[in-house]
């Protein structure tokens, strides 16, 4: 299995794919043509917005030079399907989303036990990289939620990879939710003990073979530090 853990996919304000840090280039070397997609939404009710999405993802890549032979997806309509759509998938895009929303969804349809034994690609869009993770950092992102007591911070994740990301650095600094900063007063007291790899759009990690690398602009969390540990065109492994 080779696995991509993006902030996004995309050139930030555009529909086109990103080809910063190399991104397009190694995705081509990990998949076949034509490849058969699947698209597993954030939110299983969502349909219209998931739809939009995958097709808007679809025009992308294939404007990138991917070909595809299908374009499935996973969503609240077809999930009795879900084992034979990932088993005939040679690559699966975790949607980005509302995190919570989307780990519920992964969860009640098994998709870490589903993911067992898949040696396609994996391309994880924001929430969907978050969510890989063993244990997942749920960055409170809706009004209210960096207020209510009962909100659940960390979330069990798919286990694809050990790195909790954050996603969106390049837009979403310096931004407020409940009256709180979101790395000072949220992000960074959360990461004592624990350490959370905070990407801009454009850059990502890449999970090949068990090695994991970073490419492109990234900071790191740990026990209340945030620190740049790359800049872009960096390639730095992480294991």
């Amino acid at each position: 299995m080779t696995c991509f853990f993006t902030s996004s996919p995309m050139v930030p304000d555009t529909l086109d794919l990103n080809p910063a840090n190399g991104f397009i280039h190694e995705l081509h070397l990990a998949l076949a043509y034509p490849c058969r997609a699947l698209y597993i939404c954030s939110d299983p009710d969502g349909w219209e917005k998931t739809d939009l999405y995958a097709e808007g993802t679809a025009e992308s890549m294939e404007r990138a030079g991917f070909a595809f032979s299908a374009f499935d997806v996973l969503d609240g309509r077809n999930v009795d399907d879900g084992a034979t759509l990932i088993e005939n998938a040679d690559l699966i895009i975790l949607a980005g989303g509302h995190l919570p929303t989307q780990n519920a969804f992964f969860r009640a349809i098994g998709l870490k036990e589903l993911l067992i034994g898949f040696d396609g690609v994996i391309m994880g869009i924001s929430a969907g990289s978050m969510n890989s993770a063993s244990t997942v950092y749920a960055h409170p992102e809706l009004e209210g939620e960096a207020i209510d007591p009962d909100y659940e911070r960390f979330l069990p994740g798919l286990g694809l990879t050990e790195a909790s990301i954050l996603p969106h650095y390049n837009t979403i600094a310096g931004d407020t939710l409940d009256g709180l900063d979101l790395f000072d007063d949220i992000a960074i007291p959360d990461s004592m003990g624990r350490t959370f790899f905070v990407l801009p759009d454009g850059s990502y990690i890449l999970s090949r073979d068990g090695r994991e690398t970073l490419y492109g602009e990234a900071y790191a969390i740990h026990d209340g530090v945030m620190e740049q540990i790359a800049e872009d065109g960096d390639v730095i492994p992480l294991n």
